[in-house]
């Protein structure tokens, strides 16, 4: 019998081969119909056979393309038209809806075998791309996903390519990005005032460039990076200095898992991380026989590896037949440290100025994207900034939300967008302390406003009251209301969401970090919150400590160091690391400002702590960037052997009746050891296991106040890959369950998602 249907897919399913998908299954399937895009998802007018129909809905729902991701499918049934064959429809651009916005995508093999193949037309077409592999996010200036409404629309496409664009058969069959030498974007070479050069002497300019020793910028997906040989130490450091970042560890990129191999320790789970669609950045531990420059991740065992993930990468890192080159490069975005990454054509004079020479292109990138990061953490993936690859694709929420905005926090910063049953969390931002990251910012907020089509009723932001992304959410919200959100309550309340928690029960919160204002004023980092999302209580927190001087005492750990020292009631004698590293006049005006409270916030920071005992120990006595005393000291710690011994803190009951742990029973127990010989690495090693004992005291301690088994661990210092794996098994031993982020960060790029939540629920 002869029926029809009308079915709508929601989900990602513009710009992913789902059009050719629904044409080619149609047609295998004897049925007859159309399919088009709208902003209501895509459209399927379908009539045949029944059966046959609903064979064609299971397949879309169970097997779509690889880049697609159903949502949901609604059917209808309408009467039958009596259609011969299948056909694509026009974009129905007036429809109301919504449909979700593809990532970028690394490439694909079926493009790199033709990059590769010398008698293929696109062979060594910097811009080679498909249905299934390119640029997404960063060229999609609306929706629905269509040429015409991408930064490729300025290259009409050649006669070859439009036949292609148009063949529901072909791999390129309406993929926006698609072009060739003939009609596509081109590369071009700039060297100071020399003549600028282009198409394949462009290519062979920057490798030889590369070879030369030079640092070069090159304009990819996302925007600029700066490239090196990550063997040659002197242009490491060069570069180094160009970008004023002193000794945060420098990504390095290769062109597959067996050349990541030779550089890292790469298990099946890393390998796998690294040649998903995605291609992040992927942390691991340093091979024995590693050969980059040390000077790429100084002081650490580990090094950040990403494979080569867009086609002119791979042209850099050399085909077969090409000049030998450098096979591993220094692979980091091109920018002065604590400035967004520089990705237009006006950035071109910038980028100069930090590399000897530019390769360019004239495809316009219109929203920047840094590279994602993340390691192997146990038996799963640990986002540690969440970006290219995964924005703008929103997570889902636990409950319908109403339509709102939340900022985030000023330090790796992301924002939110939600509404329904969908959470948009943006690229990563980058920290809110310079005006062109919130420049960068309102660009990005508004860019998401029209691809999502949310329009926020209501703006969350953290409760800090000089956040400077609170301060742009007030200047900003006109009559919205503004929701004010605790910085921890947050952090707990992203991890519940993403673990599909809908806060009618509430959860142990575990929140460590470095900085977060707290209900009192003081610095907040060491929580215990009995929370859901309407509200928490505080059940326990590191004992409070003096932070003197601000900023100055989390960029020279040297000054916690002597804050707990003085909290501890021990002399600051000269055999002590952070006694020796601290000027004399130093010394007094701190003295001055610990015994008289002038300068100084009080402090329950687990991240202080951390940089306290690093620099106890010799380990970190001054920092160049964000909680690399704390990474040093798991660096040193990682795979010591400190059994049985390990620290204890003290417990205090204060007067609201919470809990406080105590740290002066640590530092002083560290300091006998040091004044024993004890090796830094095994001190470390025992306070790593004292913090995980110390989360699993709580969790007792929660449990029997409120009998809840679940455990939320979030915030900077679980990405503590030593803390985190001791403190789960611990947890799970005693018959808790552990809650770790699955999709966001548990840093501060994860907050805006908590904030939302919360937000939505006062």
């Amino acid at each position: 019998m002869m029926v029809a249907s009308r079915v709508i897919v929601r989900g990602v399913v513009q710009g992913v081969g789902f059009r050719p998908f629904v044409h080619a299954t149609a047609t295998e399937l004897g049925l007859s119909g159309s399919v088009g895009n709208s902003a209501l998802g895509v459209v399927i007018a379908i009539e045949g056979d029944g059966e046959a129909i609903d064979a064609f809905v299971a397949r879309v729902r169970n097997r779509p393309p690889p880049l697609a991701r159903v949502e949901s499918i609604e059917r209808e049934d309408s009467p039958p038209l009596g259609r011969q064959g299948f056909c694509i429809i026009e974009t129905d651009a007036g429809a109301v809806g919504r449909t979700l916005a593809p990532a970028d995508v690394g490439i694909c093999d079926d493009c790199l075998r033709e990059l590769t193949d010398p008698s293929d037309r696109r062979y060594r077409h910097p811009f080679i791309t498909c249905t299934n592999c390119g640029p997404r996010f960063t060229i999609i200036e609306s929706m629905p996903y269509d040429r015409a409404a991408t930064t490729m629309k300025r290259f009409p496409l050649c006669a070859n390519c439009a036949a292609e664009y148009v063949d529901p058969s072909d791999r390129r069959f309406h993929a926006q990005p698609i072009a060739c030498p003939e009609c596509g974007p081109t590369l071009s070479f700039v060297e100071g005032d020399a003549p600028t050069e282009t198409g394949e002497g462009a290519l062979l300019r920057a490798r030889s460039l590369l070879r030369d020793g030079k640092i070069l910028a090159v304009k990819g997906i996302g925007g600029f990076h700066l490239a090196c040989d990550a063997r040659d130490d002197r242009v490491v450091h060069e570069l180094r200095d160009r970008k004023h970042r002193p000794s945060k560890p420098l990504a390095v990129m290769v062109r597959d898992v067996r050349e990541a191999r030779a550089l890292g320790v790469v298990g099946d789970a890393e390998a796998d991380a690294m040649s998903s669609r995605e291609r992040p950045i992927v942390l691991v531990a340093k091979a024995s026989g590693y050969t980059p420059s040390p000077s790429i991740a100084p002081g650490i065992p580990d090094i950040g590896i990403m494979l080569a993930y867009n086609p002119i990468q791979h042209l850099l890192l050399g085909l077969a037949g090409d000049a030998a080159g450098p096979a591993a490069l220094v692979m980091t975005s091109a920018n002065i440290g604590g400035e967004p990454i520089l990705y237009s054509d006006d950035d071109l004079e910038r980028v100069g100025d930090l590399a000897d020479g530019v390769l360019t292109h004239n495809r316009p990138i219109l929203m920047p994207c840094d590279d994602s990061v993340m390691r192997i953490v146990g038996s799963g993936r640990q986002l540690l900034r969440r970006s290219r690859g995964y924005a703008p694709l929103p997570v889902a929420a636990p409950f319908d939300l109403p339509p709102t905005l939340a900022v985030g926090a000023d330090l790796k910063n992301t924002f939110c967008l939600a509404e329904g049953a969908y959470v948009w969390p943006s690229q990563h931002i980058g920290d809110m302390g310079d005006l062109a990251v919130l420049d960068s910012f309102a660009a990005s907020e508004s860019h998401f406003e029209s691809i999502t089509g949310v329009v926020p009723h209501q703006i969350a932001c953290d409760e800090h009251p000089r956040y400077r992304s609170s301060s742009w959410a007030r200047s900003r919200s006109g009559d919205r209301p503004v929701r004010v959100v605790g910085h921890h309550h947050a952090h707990v309340a992203s991890v519940m969401g993403e673990n599909g928690r809908d806060g009618s029960e509430p959860v142990l919160g575990i929140a460590f970090d470095g900085t977060g204002y707290g209900a009192d004023g003081a610095v907040w980092g060491g929580e215990l919150l009995l929370a859901t999302y309407k509200g928490y209580r505080r059940l326990a927190h590191l004992g409070y400590v003096p932070l003197p001087g601000g900023d100055a005492g989390v960029e020279r750990p040297y000054r916690m160091a002597l804050a707990h020292l003085w909290h501890a009631g021990l002399d600051w004698e000269s055999d002590l690391a952070p006694v020796a590293a601290c000027p004399p006049r130093e010394q007094s005006v701190l003295l001055h400002q610990l015994a008289t409270g002038f300068g100084c916030v009080d402090t329950s920071s687990m991240g202080r702590l951390f940089d306290a005992v690093s620099s106890l120990t010799g380990v970190r006595q001054s920092v160049d960037y964000e909680a690399q005393a704390a990474i040093e000291l798991e660096g040193i710690s990682r795979g010591v052997d400190c059994a049985p011994s390990r620290y204890t803190f003290d417990w205090v009951q204060s007067d609201d009746d919470s809990w406080t742990a105590d740290p002066r029973s640590v530092i002083r127990a560290v300091v006998r050891d040091l004044r024993a010989k004890v090796p830094a690495d095994v001190i470390g090693a025992r306070f790593h296991e004292s913090v995980a004992h110390l989360v699993l005291e709580w969790a007792i301690r929660g449990r029997e106040l409120a009998g809840v088994d679940e455990v939320v661990l979030t915030g900077g210092v679980f990405q503590n890959p030593l803390l985190l794996v001791r403190a789960c098994a611990l947890l799970g031993e005693a018959g808790f369950t552990p809650l770790t982020g699955l999709q966001l960060p548990p840093n501060d790029g994860g907050l805006a998602y908590g904030q939302v939540l919360v937000g939505s629920s006062s």
